[in-house]
């Protein structure tokens, strides 16, 4: 699948209480992003070259393709995506970032005569550049800030190499153009932010690290400032060499063990592995390994990670998986059967049962929350100590931080190994799937709350229950809480177009894009939905009906 280049402009301005930001709402009908808030932007056209605008002497603060590529780590065509950036944000939000020859602010005439042909421009009658060369316009390229640099992971549907820019607004009304974007606002970021986890707004992942990180400036002067003298570096997302069995493979940015094999092998000499076996050690970390049960499945993925953290005399377990002879076999001759304490992230029956028979063959101490009710909770773990969140639990690896994180399960940790940046997430996260949430122990509400408390933290990687290490948990964890807040924005058009409802009912609405054969499971993902909506007061239910409030 081709990658096309694209630029993104996040447009500031001072407000009556700080820092804002333009941020244009999706067509619901946009088969990208349907309804998301997001900046002006999209692909860089062919129109956009530098050379088709003639900049050089026009451009204000002068034209440097030199300056421009070596800030953008490219060898060439850095303007173009400048370019790209000021042409969206006029098709998208009527601003136009342009000048008069002589660099001063365009008269309100000539900027009315750019407008009336904003249309022709997005209907591709008219390229950009014939309107700048027909009004005299010049673009000041130097007003644009270079912030970050975004890949579309491998498997979406359309992959963009994108780059987002900062520039200060100019006095001019945005209008959004009521085909591709139908709404258009100011925020704080902070309310953004806010709005976001209420579920009032959808943004992807990308637009929410540039809210975070647009939060810390108190006006658009001080983020631009930044932004120049930090400069993203240069992106290494090249293919990695790793070992399949007794064969070298390359893989490549976005695959499950794409993270993994980088971090375990930053010399690119081959030798991480790209598979996960049940009974190899994998050392993730220093004085962490990894060790995955044999117990593969739709649910389980590979199997269950169990990992060790300590040295030899002081072993730390956590998730010692089901009661499997080889599995129980490995993890204590790898340990000598020195293993201190058994921690359990929850009690479902692929995490825990192994722990009482560990504790009574090494008389480890057993660590977590006791089982809620319910066939899928392992009874028979009985922890001899119960940490409250912020605790700290020594380790030989060095200390663990306990984070309580429910909604998967109402009793489930996370442990973050400080040191390191290193979350242990049982089922909170897992690799490659959307955890199930299924009431009544599973709880919607919960779980977004509990991802939002994990951007508080310091992480670097994510150690999953199942699945390869994971890099980047930000972006992880802002995709998780935005696939879950899109699909809550179906229940609500379900609700509205075809409620009130029993669960059944609605059903095949919320979930029209999946497999009519799980639509059993999806139906318990829908209730832990309502639920929260229940909770949020925006839907009511009497008896089995559910509707709007």
């Amino acid at each position: 699948m081709d990658i096309r280049p694209a630029a993104t402009l996040a447009l500031l301005r001072d407000g009556p209480t700080g820092l804002e930001v333009l941020l244009l709402q999706r067509s619901w009908d946009a088969a990208f992003l349907p309804g998301y808030y997001v900046f002006p932007g999209g692909a860089v056209d062919d129109s956009d070259r530098a050379d088709h605008h003639h900049l050089g002497n026009h451009t204000p603060g002068g034209y440097d393709d030199t300056a421009i590529n070596q800030t953008m780590s490219l060898d060439g065509g850095g303007a173009d995506y400048l370019i790209a950036a000021i042409r969206e944000s006029f098709e998208e939000a009527g601003v136009l970032l342009a000048t008069d020859r002589q660099g001063q602010p365009l008269t309100t005439d000539r900027y009315q005569q750019a407008l009336s042909r904003r249309q022709a421009v997005c209907r591709g009658e008219l390229d950009f550049a014939r309107l700048c060369q027909d009004l005299a316009l010049s673009l000041p390229l130097d007003r644009l800030a270079y912030l970050s640099h975004w890949v579309t992971p491998a498997g979406a549907p359309r992959r963009f190499d994108t780059r987002f820019f900062l520039a200060r607004a100019p006095a001019q009304a945005a209008r959004h153009d009521g085909a591709e974007t139908i709404d258009h606002l100011w925020l704080d970021p902070h309310q953004a932010l806010a709005d976001h986890r209420r579920g009032d707004r959808l943004f992807s992942a990308p637009t929410l690290k540039t809210l975070r990180e647009l939060c810390a400036f108190a006006s658009a002067d001080d983020a631009i400032a930044y932004a120049r003298a930090n400069p993203p570096a240069a992106s290494n997302d090249r293919a990695w060499p790793a070992r399949k069995g007794d064969r070298t493979i390359m893989v490549e940015s976005g695959t499950p063990a794409y993270d993994q094999v980088r971090k375990l092998d930053p010399g690119r000499l081959g030798h991480a592995s790209a598979t996960i076996e049940p009974g190899e050690l994998v050392a993730i970390g220093d004085g962490v390994y990894r060790l995955t049960a044999g117990n593969p499945s739709v649910m389980t993925g590979p199997g269950t990670n169990s990992y060790l953290l300590g040295q030899p005399g002081d072993y730390t377990v956590i998730d010692p998986g089901p009661v499997q002879d080889d599995h129980l076999e490995r993890l204590l001759a790898v340990t000598d059967g020195q293993i201190r304490q058994v921690l359990v992230t929850h009690t479902h029956l692929d995490h825990s049962p192994a722990a009482k028979v560990l504790h009574e063959r090494t008389g480890a101490r057993l660590v977590g929350y006791p089982a809620p009710a319910g066939a899928s909770q392992d009874a028979g773990f009985q922890p001899q100590w119960q940490p409250r969140d912020g605790d700290q639990l020594a380790t030989g690896a060095g200390p663990l931080k306990v984070l309580h994180t429910p909604g998967h399960a109402s009793n489930h940790l996370c442990y973050l190994l400080e040191s390191q940046g290193l979350l242990f997430s049982g089922d909170h996260i897992m690799q490659g799937s959307t955890v199930v949430i299924n009431p009544p122990d599973g709880d919607m509400k919960a779980y977004l709350t509990s991802l939002a408390r994990l951007l508080e933290e310091d992480l670097a990687y994510i150690a999953p229950g199942h699945g390869f290490l994971m890099g980047n948990p930000a972006l992880v964890i802002d995709f998780l809480t935005t696939h879950r807040l899109s699909r809550e924005h179906k229940v609500i058009q379900a609700l509205h177009h075809h409620g009130p409802g029993t669960l059944k009912a609605l059903t095949p609405h919320a979930y029209d894009d999946v497999p009519a054969a799980i639509h059993g499971l999806a139906a318990r993902s829908l209730l832990a939905h309502l639920e929260k909506l229940v909770a949020d007061g925006r839907v009511q239910q009497q008896g089995e009906i559910w509707q709007l409030r």
